[in-house]
């Protein structure tokens, strides 16, 4: 990522640090993101989604590490598959660590992690300096936005920033499996 690339990810990394709301393309589809540990941002995206809060929020990341903060490791050969599957288009659920914040877990206490290959994704989360919340860029129940355009007329001006670039070129949002069960979940 060079010159104007870096500025711009390096605005929407201090988006997240102020507690914004950004958008950000992924593999499939653009995202909404923001700072996991700030409640206001998380609580601004279920709200600019209508999404229920019981259906928790997918946090992605650059390299596993970023995720050990939020997940607690399974018995080490359920990690085999997604280590397999990452960096990539593929989202596992795993136990939510018990002091995770309580807007980020499911009410059984998992999480849905992510280590993106998208290029611009995973260089957010690198200047960031760990994982983000991605959820798709729509209202609950309608699709998600695939441009700038289609992300703007959902949402108008209640996104904080938005940083633009290709989607990765997966015509359908990433795969979603249970890391303790290997099921298939999406």
């Amino acid at each position: 990522m060079g010159g104007r690339s870096s500025w711009r990810i390096h605005y929407a990394a201090q988006q997240l640090k102020q507690g914004g709301v950004i958008a950000y393309p992924t593999e499939a589809v653009y995202g909404l993101g923001c700072d996991p540990l700030q409640a206001d941002a998380v609580e601004r995206i279920f709200t600019l989604k209508g999404r229920p809060r019981h259906k928790g929020m997918i946090l992605i990341a650059a390299h596993w590490e970023q995720l050990l903060d939020y997940i607690e490791l399974p018995e080490p050969l359920q990690m085999a598959a997604p280590f397999a599957s990452w960096p990539g288009p593929h989202t596992w659920i795993f136990p939510a660590r018990s002091d995770l914040p309580r807007w980020l877990a499911t009410p059984d206490q998992t999480l849905a992690v992510r280590v993106t290959a998208h290029p611009i994704a995973a260089a957010l989360c690198r200047h960031w300096g760990g994982a983000i919340v991605s959820t798709s860029a729509n209202r609950s129940g309608h699709p998600p936005a695939r441009s700038p355009l289609e992300l703007r007329l959902a949402f108008g001006n209640r996104i904080d920033y938005l940083l633009t670039g290709p989607l990765g070129g997966a015509s359908r949002p990433t795969t979603i499996r249970d890391v303790r069960t290997g099921r298939w979940l999406r």
